[in-house]
């Protein structure tokens, strides 16, 4: 059986906004699986379990360039807040994002190996990151990145240095600007509901089959008779199409016009969502957080043994 810490069960928490015994429960039943506790947890409570699930712990930046042949969206991540607000970490993160959009490169490892000078580091980006990781004292890494190039035309948002969105659309540039901090803030996973990922629903099907057994136990148990099972099917599936539109770009009510969805107003301004991407900083990184209780009491413990 799996050790359940009090760590764990405050990071299930923090996640979930759930009460501190449901968390204990959840991951004792899911062998301390944190990503199984969070689907029990949600197909006992509800999405109020779901409320805080965006939240995020790792530090770094997104950034975005465009010219007019190309764009690009990066994220660059580093050990602690202190150091996304540093001059030379922010000068490298902007070339890294101008680097990528005009030299196309495969990989991060291709993309370290581009030729680039900062700060007396050099001749390429990676000298750079490790220059400047000897020079500030942390370390910082390139993670991810997307390119874009074409015929379409390109719109970006930044919210802060967290959140970064590039859009790739055909139609009017102020449109796009407005659906690029649409989706900054509403966080969709797909322009339409017909290109949410499989796995994605699947998942959600069975969040809301474990809800509808759930509802049915208790049912049971206060010797009412369970629903018909074309009822429950229809509350399933009820439940996954709900679950599309709230994460699909065209559903979602617009941010700055909520009687309208993005869809409709995408229409009234003649403009085409093509595809877009949304960084969020250390969106599914699990950062190390240090149990500073246990940590003192082992430092009390070698200090008297040493005495």
């Amino acid at each position: 059986m799996a050790t359940i810490t009090a760590s764990m069960v405050g990071e299930l928490r923090a996640k979930t906004d759930a009460p501190m015994m449901e968390c204990k429960k959840a991951l004792t039943e899911a062998e301390g699986n944190m990503e199984k506790a969070e689907e029990l947890l949600r197909i006992k409570l509800g999405n109020k379990a779901g409320k805080a699930a965006s939240r995020v712990t790792a530090e770094g930046v997104v950034t975005a360039y465009t010219d007019d042949k190309a764009g690009a969206i990066i994220e660059i991540n580093c050990e602690t807040d202190f150091v996304t607000k540093n001059d030379s970490f922010l000068a490298m993160a902007n070339a890294a994002a101008m680097l990528v959009a005009k030299n196309n490169p495969a990989d991060v490892a291709a993309l370290g190996a581009t030729p680039y000078e900062q700060d007396g580091f050099g001749p390429t980006l990676e000298d750079v990151r490790k220059g400047l990781i000897g020079k500030i004292g942390e370390n910082m890494s390139f993670r991810r990145f997307k390119r874009f190039e074409g015929n379409g035309q390109l719109a970006s948002y930044l919210h802060g240095t967290r959140i970064g969105v590039m859009v790739e659309f055909e139609g009017d540039a102020t449109a796009a600007k407005d659906v690029a901090m649409h989706i900054a803030a509403m966080k969709p996973v797909a322009v339409s509901s017909a290109e949410v990922p499989a796995d994605l629903i699947e998942k959600e099907r069975a969040v809301a089959a474990g809800k509808a057994e759930e509802d049915r136990k208790v049912a049971e148990a206060a010797g009412k008779a369970p629903q018909p099972a074309d009822i429950v099917a229809k509350r399933i599936e009820g439940g996954v199409q709900k679950y599309l539109k709230e994460v699909s770009l065209h559903n979602q009510p617009f941010v700055k016009n909520d009687k309208q969805t993005v869809e409709q107003m995408l229409k009234a301004s003649s403009t085409t969502i093509k595809g877009f991407t949304l960084y969020v900083v250390g969106e599914g990184i699990e950062k190390k957080v240090d149990d500073f209780a246990a940590e003192v009491a082992a430092q009390v413990a070698a200090a008297k043994s040493a005495a």
